[in-house]
C-alpha cells in the first residue's frame, strides 16, 4: 500500500480532501512505518518516544506500575488512535509503559512535519485537538471509576467500555469483545488483583450478564452504561 492509501486510513486525515491528501504526501509528512509483533514493549518510563505516532493497525496498551508490580491500564489504543510526546505538546504518554495487544503497524511524524503541516491545515489542528480530548476524557472516566466505583462497579464500568469501543453484537443478544481478555488482564486495566477479578466475574457469569471463553468476554446487550450506575456490593480488591 502508498503512502497515499496509508494518509486516507489515519483517523485525523479521513475526512481531508484527495487534493489535501496529495499535499501531505508531497510533504512527506509522515513516515517510519513499521509492523511491531504482539506482547512487545515499544516504550518503557525511561525510554520516552519523541514524535508523534499513529496507530494503523492493532492495539497497544498504556499502563504504570504499582511498587508492589501490579498493573495499572491507562488506556487501550487502537486504529487511527494517538500516542508521542512533542516539544509543542504532550499526548499524555510520558513516564508509562506502551505494549503492543497484537500485532501492530505503526507510523510517526516528526515535531518539525507535523508544525509544518498544522501551520497549513488549521482543520487538521482542531481534529488533532479533538483526538487528544477524547483520550484525555476517557482517563478521566477510569480515574473516576476508581476513585468512586467499588471493583463490581469498575468492571462493569470497564467491560460496558471496551465493548463500546470493541464490540459486535451478535444474535445471542450479547456483544462479543474484540480482545483477547483473561482474568489477569482484566485485573491489570484496573489495578486490582486476579482473584478479586475472579470473584466478580463468576458472579455476572452467574448473573447471566456476561458471557466468557477462553480470553474473551461477551456482556449481554441489556448490561448498558446505566448497570454500572446502580448500586454495587462492597467486594474487595485485594
Amino acid at each position: 500500500m502508498n503512502r497515499l492509501a496509508y494518509l486516507s486510513q489515519i483517523s485525523i486525515f479521513e475526512a481531508m480532501p484527495l487534493e489535501e491528501l496529495l499535499e501531505m504526501d508531497r510533504l512527506k509528512a509522515i513516515d517510519h512505518f513499521r509492523h511491531v509483533p504482539a506482547h512487545t514493549v515499544v516504550q518503557t518510563p525511561e525510554t520516552e518516544r519523541e514524535g508523534l505516532f499513529f496507530v494503523k493497525e492493532g492495539k497497544l496498551r498504556l499502563y504504570k506500575l504499582h511498587p508492589d508490580g501490579r498493573q495499572f491500564t491507562l488506556g487501550i489504543l487502537s486504529k487511527g488512535n494517538l500516542f508521542g510526546e512533542l516539544e509543542s505538546f504532550s499526548l499524555g504518554t510520558r513516564r508509562v509503559y506502551i505494549e503492543t495487544m497484537e500485532p501492530s503497524f505503526l507510523c510517526s511524524m516528526t515535531d518539525a512535519q507535523l508544525e509544518r503541516v498544522l501551520l497549513s491545515r488549521p482543520r487538521l489542528a482542531l481534529k488533532l485537538l479533538k483526538a487528544l480530548s477524547d483520550q484525555l476524557k476517557e482517563r478521566d472516566d477510569r480515574l473516576e471509576q476508581l476513585a468512586f466505583s467499588d471493583l463490581r462497579g469498575r468492571v462493569i464500568h470497564l467491560l460496558t467500555t471496551l465493548a463500546a469501543r470493541f464490540g459486535a453484537a451478535g444474535d445471542d443478544g450479547y456483544v462479543a469483545i474484540d480482545l483477547r481478555l483473561s482474568h489477569q488482564e482484566i485485573a491489570n486495566m484496573l489495578g486490582a488483583t486476579r482473584e478479586a477479578v475472579s470473584v466478580v466475574m463468576r458472579e455476572l457469569v452467574k448473573e447471566g450478564r456476561i458471557r466468557t471463553g477462553r480470553m474473551s468476554v461477551a456482556l449481554a446487550l441489556e448490561a448498558g452504561p446505566e448497570l454500572a450506575l446502580q448500586p454495587q456490593s462492597q467486594d474487595a480488591d485485594g
